[in-house]
């Protein structure tokens, strides 16, 4: 019985931190779960919630041991020698450039610096100063100052316009460094977002990208935020983006799951009921998302994210065993959504695998009959 309470703590702690995400989202319910306490995720040898990595969606080794570097000496030219082996075109460049704009943004709030402190992200700033014609260097600062913006002010206020002009104007320095590169219009999809760009000079940037990279499925991701209702579109519009580009992925691209994004993006503001992700539209969606998934190559990037989202809604639709298939590929690393809307993207992810293995062994599933 100690399990079940602990259980139940759990799923409640859910209900306490869903409601302050960026977006509210409706609320999971308590599955029927037999004897939960045989339902323990260390059986499946699942890493410990303490050590869950909120960092990164999936493990990119070679980045880990060059933020380390830099963070710890300060010296920017691991980063910029690794951003400068990257294909430009693909999405792990895209991921890479958040990544370092991210920490020093980060260490930047942690130590905005003093009278005899020097301010952190310093590394990125002398990257800019020592190096102005490196377009991985520009690309990252103007990720960072984006991020900075969504960060540190509020959208609509006069902070966070000065910001985002001054993201805007690093993202075309950016992009005059590198013409052939897809990143700096990448990162100016978020600008156009806060600064609400209207449609047809969206739809100019959007053209932009598609000419460099036309699967991108990072920019997809950014450029479907725009078209959302809580920002300058609609559900239909949003729809209608994200069905258009699973309608012309190419075998092995993960843009077919791009629907299931977009119905993330509008969920109900109420509780709902097990049976709303059982609906036609959720289990479409559902569906793309998996052949995306069945059909990508290993190595994608952006797989990780499909699967941890997959993860969320096959809970909620009490399909635990293919959760639990998703679970075992992406367990370890939890920096991708759902999760990162969350105060404690590790406890709101520990409490989905908690209900999959519950529900899974409930069915009569075991870790001798889960395949790996």
């Amino acid at each position: 019985m100690e399990f079940l309470w602990v259980l139940i703590a759990l799923v409640m702690l859910g209900f306490v931190l869903l409601p302050v995400m960026r977006r509210r989202r409706s609320m999971i319910q308590q599955v029927p779960a037999g004897h939960p306490d045989a339902a323990d995720p260390a059986n499946y040898g699942f890493v410990r919630e303490e050590e869950l990595d909120i960092r990164m969606p999936g493990p990119d080794h070679d980045l880990l041991d060059v933020l380390d570097l830099v963070q710890r000496t300060q010296d920017y030219r691991a980063a910029q020698q690794l951003l400068a082996g990257t294909e430009s075109e693909g999405e792990l460049r895209w991921q890479r450039v958040q990544a370092f704009a991210g920490a020093a943004s980060l260490e930047l709030q942690q130590r905005p610096g003093g009278v005899s402190e020097t301010p952190g992200g310093q590394w990125l700033r002398v990257w800019r100063a020592e190096q102005p014609k490196d377009a991985g260097g520009a690309a990252v600062h103007a990720e960072f100052l984006v991020q900075q913006a969504w960060r540190t002010s509020t959208p609509g206020t006069d902070e966070f316009r000065i910001i985002m002009e001054e993201a805007k104007d690093a993202c075309g320095q950016a992009a005059l460094l590198a013409p052939g590169d897809p990143i700096p219009y990448i990162v100016e999809l978020s600008v156009a977002r806060g600064l609400a760009y209207a449609q047809p000079e969206f739809e100019q940037l959007w053209l932009k990208i598609l000419d460099r990279a036309p699967a991108h499925m990072g920019a997809h991701l950014a450029a479907l935020h725009y078209w959302c209702e809580k920002w300058h579109g609609s559900r239909e519009l949003a729809y209608s983006f994200a069905e258009a580009a699973a309608a012309r992925a190419p075998r092995g691209s993960l843009l077919a799951a791009m629907p299931l994004f977009a119905v993330f993006e509008h969920l109900p503001e109420v509780n709902l009921v097990s049976s709303f992700y059982q609906s036609e539209v959720v289990t479409k969606a559902m569906h793309g998302a998996l052949f995306a998934v069945h059909s990508a190559r290993p190595d994608d990037p952006m797989l990780a994210h499909v699967r941890h989202l997959l993860v969320f809604f096959l809970v909620r639709a009490e399909r635990w065993s293919e959760a639990m298939n998703q679970l075992i590929h992406v367990d370890g690393h939890v920096g991708a959504l759902p999760w990162t809307l969350s105060g404690d993207p590790a406890a709101e992810f520990a409490v989905y695998r908690a209900l999959a293995v519950a529900g899974y062994e409930a069915n009569g599933g075991n870790p001798a009959t889960l395949p790996h």
